[in-house]
């Protein structure tokens, strides 16, 4: 009998740590998801007096990523943000995340700009609102604006294939 609460305490402990390694530990769950992009108002990255608001992300489903010219997994995911731009299967709007202006653009002039307009988010407010962790973050929003699923880290090409495109494709259709 006095063995039989350790005993009972490990049981639970294996229990609990089988159950851990199931668990994904890139997912990082969002409470923003089925929620509408948070309201901004931020300069263009390309044109400081252009001013871009949440509003500016509505009207077709699309991507929206955060990026960083600093960012060594951005550059990682870069190339199949510009194959996907290329073929028109979506838009993808750009969140230019603590970044300087003459750096960011210079990257995109390097490396291709695969965005229909970036958000220059220099103090990290829309960041820190979107609950970005790191970068790259990208989202997918619906036609209103509203977040339907968030990818943390580069977007891989089976996240593209198996989760993003079907998903881009559905809302597409819910129009």
């Amino acid at each position: 009998m006095r063995y039989a609460i350790p005993l009972g305490v490990f049981v639970i402990l294996v229990a609990l740590l089988a159950i851990g390694l199931r668990l994904d530990p890139r997912y990082v769950p969002s409470p923003l998801i089925d929620k509408p992009l948070p309201a901004f108002e931020l300069p263009d990255l390309a044109d400081e007096q252009t001013i871009v608001t949440a509003a500016d992300v509505t009207g077709k489903p699309r991507l929206f990523n955060v990026w960083a010219s600093w960012c060594v997994a951005c550059r990682v995911e870069h190339p199949l943000l510009i194959e996907l731009a290329k073929s028109g299967t979506t838009s993808i709007v750009g969140l230019n995340y603590k970044d300087a202006r003459d750096d960011a653009l210079a990257w995109l002039e390097r490396f291709g700009d695969p965005y229909e307009r970036s958000v220059f988010d220099q103090a990290g407010s829309l960041g820190l609102d979107l609950g970005v962790y790191g970068v790259p973050e990208t989202f997918v929003v619906d036609t209103h604006g509203v977040i339907r699923y968030k990818q943390v880290g580069p977007i891989t090409t089976e996240a593209l294939d198996s989760v993003i495109m079907p998903l881009l494709e559905r809302l597409a259709s819910e129009k």
